[in-house]
């Protein structure tokens, strides 16, 4: 993956944050995964075929999650399932996006939903893994992105 596909990668997910919620998101240094690379509560994956092959996910909070939820629903957000298809929507949105980058031969998968931490499951992307750390509403996620 380039620096330049990367880049692209950081204004899809700060364009996503501002236009969904008008909440900015601030992002991290992006950096390239380890084997000790934590995850968070839920974890969205996307598979990466046609012109490119590999994945994306999103691991966010319970936290961030729900405080996402409620800003877009304006109502407080817990239920385990809303969680679940709020962690998926936001991970196909974002690579969603990305095919304006990489064109319509940038296919995506349905996202697997999954719960827990990185201790309970495994995700093999090849590498190098880049990690985009983003912060939101006093919270963090991250981005996930291992592209042939």
């Amino acid at each position: 993956m380039t620096e330049q596909e990367l880049k692209a990668f950081t204004r899809v997910v700060t364009q996503y944050f501002q236009s969904v919620t008008d909440i900015p998101a601030q992002l991290g240094v992006p950096f390239v995964k380890t084997d000790k690379q934590e995850a968070f509560d839920y974890t969205g994956v996307i598979g990466i075929s046609g012109s490119r092959r590999g994945g994306v996910y999103l691991t966010a909070s319970r936290e961030l999650l729900s405080e996402f939820a409620s800003a877009i629903l304006g109502d407080d957000v817990q239920d385990e399932e809303a969680l679940y298809d709020m962690v998926g929507e936001m991970t196909n949105t974002i690579s969603g996006n990305m095919r304006e980058i990489f064109g319509s031969s940038f296919l995506i998968s349905v996202p697997i939903i999954m719960k827990g931490r990185i201790d309970d499951i495994v995700m093999r992307l090849k590498p190098p893994v880049f990690i985009i750390p983003i912060f939101w509403n006093s919270r963090q996620c991250q981005l996930a992105i291992g592209l042939e």
